[in-house]
């Protein structure tokens, strides 16, 4: 339904009511409702600031992060948010059409699978040091999930490019280092660039005293299961991922894939997908939940799908 000027100019007061309230509930449900995660909050200007300390693998587990691939793109039939199966080492099946879009060699394909490629996000346990916007949070373990520009940040503490520096291990309680979240918008983005971390330390509360051996252990086994994110068992199947595909880019099992700007039109329609064929699953697989992911775009995606669901 075309949308006139006349209307549009009506209904401002409502839209930018229904807009702030959307703004409202993300910032108060964090990652769709799910009260394990933790999301730093900013300002109206896009600033934000929080003191956080990454936490050692959980009880049980080897490893203090997990990583998930995920796609975020919109199509006629409406938004596409789903973890990739790829995650867990499966065939996925936006990564094979992605695959045979870039291989046809036409540009106005590879520029289709570029805006649907796969998105890298870290997932991990975290102390909050400090939370300013939700003191209420200080002292609570979460989960915490982040892009590269933070993960870059993780590894150069643990592998430093200079002689005069030492590495750390910032998942330590004892000799890791509390991570100064320091966020500004730039060019419409948030950026992470003046993130850093503190000097090495043991684990703090927010006023400043180090926490006992007794703490610590109980801050460990109040720990969110990593290993439990990426079971398959919580990832959706593919056939459920394909459909999912076929719906949101008009497709069907004899039409061609729809282009998505109208000088694409002629090289578009004349591309065919085609998908491996699966057995049908053993057992129902659970539906994975949406992650926001930190580095914005996934935040964008949540907020964009949740007032087209509103239409």
């Amino acid at each position: 339904m075309t949308t006139s000027f006349s209307a549009l100019k009506k209904a401002r007061t409502s839209s930018f009511d229904k807009l702030n309230s959307q703004l409202q509930k993300m910032n108060s449900t964090g990652n769709k409702g799910d009260d394990r995660f933790w999301k730093p909050e900013v300002d109206k200007a896009g600033n934000g600031y929080a003191v956080i300390r990454f936490l050692p693998a959980p009880q049980g587990e080897d490893m203090p992060f997990v990583r998930m691939w995920d796609h975020g793109f919109q199509g006629p039939g409406g938004w596409y948010i789903e973890n990739s199966l790829t995650t867990i080492g499966q065939d996925d099946p936006v990564s094979e059409y992605n695959s045979q879009l870039w291989n046809s060699g036409v540009d106005a394909n590879k520029e289709i699978a570029r805006k649907q490629k796969r998105r890298l996000n870290y997932i991990a346990n975290i102390y909050v040091v400090k939370d300013a916007a939700n003191p209420s949070r200080e002292g609570q373990v979460y989960l915490y999930k982040f892009g590269k520009k933070i993960f870059d940040k993780l590894n150069d503490a643990m592998n430093p490019q200079f002689q005069d520096e030492d590495p750390i291990n910032p998942f330590d309680f004892w000799e890791g280092a509390d991570f100064k979240l320091k966020i500004r918008q730039v060019e419409g983005y948030r950026n992470y660039d003046k993130s850093e971390f503190d000097s090495v330390s043991v684990l703090s509360g927010a006023d400043g005293a180090e926490l006992s051996d007794e703490v610590l252990e109980d801050t460990w086994s109040k720990q969110h299961s990593l290993s439990d994110i990426v079971d398959p068992k919580n990832f959706k199947s593919y056939d459920e991922l394909k459909a999912k595909l076929y719906k949101v880019l008009g497709l069907d099992g004899s039409k061609h894939a729809p282009t998505t700007t109208a000088e694409d039109d002629s090289t578009g329609m004349n591309f065919a997908p085609s998908f491996k064929e699966r057995e049908a699953p053993e057992v129902s697989e659970a539906s994975s939940p949406t992650l926001a992911s930190d580095d914005g775009d996934g935040e964008s995606l949540d907020f964009f799908k949740s007032l087209a669901e509103d239409n």
